[in-house]
């Protein structure tokens, strides 16, 4: 079998646009864009539409868009930036069981410091009830952080119904949109979100960039103190070719919007297991309410690396690991309630742009002969 990547979720390849877009950047424009003078203007403006471009993939206005390094600095920076602005109002987060280790750690250290974090649980598809996220909240709440949807089983989550129960307390509320954006349609208004986080290399930008959504009125206090980049949020000069790369991966994902190719062919690909497998195969996550590219399904009584590790060609995730003989669930799978027989056969497709039905068909000739 040839080399297929059904790995889209872990990161994406580069779009040929977004390398071409980029490579004047490399030679032609390489001023400081905060200088004034002749070689600074032009990448200045280069990078003010990249950010416009990342504003309208999300419906917000270009001031409103931070540059970061990545997904990780840009939850880093709306956790830790609304908690130490916010310390003379309160110090209580409340998050979910089942969010990214950008959120977790960040929430971890926040506790060493002084916060106090509430971690609400999930149903069995991994959806937070809106409703556990009202009895949370205290008089001291600053801050709610709900992931808009998992990046193990690409669950969605209620994130319009929980924004405005924060804005019914006047709360401010982030969402990690990583896994989200380019793959469903993002608008943060329809949403009621105040800050909302973009990876870069999870819609065919580059790594190390990405993106955090910083509504108008909300103060954050600055990760990283310096000069006055990026509206004094984020100093350190502005990483112009990675940003122009992820401006144009968002114009393109803008573009894509209503096309349901991708979902087209992760249903195939389902209803091909389904047929194949029986009541041998499970899905994992919200039959409906997910990522048009997730499946995230279990092999029960199997172990998924074994068998990943039989078809070599084939690159997929897990949702479980295997250590001295005993298995270890995800804590997303744990915080689901999948029993342990059906959670160690756990493994994650993840369809992208350039999956083909012919790549499906090869995988499931695969599964068929060692499942």
């Amino acid at each position: 079998m040839e080399k297929i990547y059904l790995d889209y979720n872990a990161s994406t390849p580069l779009a040929p646009e977004v390398v071409d877009t980029m490579q004047p950047l490399l030679t032609d424009f390489y001023g400081n864009p905060s200088a004034l003078h002749w070689a600074g203007k032009p990448v200045n403006e280069i990078l003010q539409n990249a950010r416009e471009q990342v504003a309208d993939l999300i419906g917000s206005s270009a001031r409103e868009i931070i540059f970061t390094s990545g997904g990780s600095e840009a939850n880093n920076m709306a956790l830790k930036g609304v908690y130490f602005k916010n310390r003379h109002r309160g110090c209580h987060i409340i998050t979910s069981n089942i969010e990214h280790p950008a959120i977790m750690n960040p929430s971890k250290f926040l506790e060493q410091v002084g916060a106090k974090v509430t971690y609400i649980g999930v149903d069995c598809y991994g959806r937070v009830l809106p409703e556990e996220i009202e009895k949370a909240i205290t008089d001291e709440t600053i801050l709610i952080s709900i992931m808009h949807s998992n990046n193990e089983t690409g669950t969605l989550q209620p994130i319009k119904e929980i924004g405005e129960i924060a804005k019914k307390y006047g709360i401010p509320f982030h969402t990690d949109a990583s896994q989200s954006a380019g793959k469903v349609p993002i608008n943060v208004n329809e949403l009621n979100v105040d800050l909302l986080t973009i990876a870069g290399h999870k819609l065919y930008a580059p790594k190390g960039i990405g993106a955090l959504y910083i509504k108008n009125g909300i103060e954050l206090e600055p990760l990283i103190h310096g000069a006055g980049h990026e509206f004094g949020l984020r100093a350190g000069t502005e990483n112009t070719l990675l940003a122009v790369g992820l401006g144009k991966a968002c114009e393109l994902a803008k573009k894509q919007e209503g096309n349901d190719d991708i979902k087209n062919l992760t249903n195939y690909f389902w209803g091909e297991l389904e047929a194949a497998f029986g009541d041998q195969i499970v899905l994992n996550g919200h039959p409906e309410q997910r990522l048009p590219n997730t499946l995230n399904v279990s092999f029960v009584r199997k172990i998924g690396q074994d068998l990943l590790t039989k078809i070599p060609s084939l690159a997929a995730s897990t949702g479980s690991a295997c250590h001295a003989g005993s298995i270890e669930l995800s804590p997303v799978l744990k915080e689901m309630g999948v029993r342990e027989e059906v959670g160690m056969g756990a493994i994650r497709f993840s369809l992208g742009r350039y999956t083909t039905k012919d790549e499906i068909d090869q995988v499931m000739l695969e599964l068929k002969r060692i499942v």
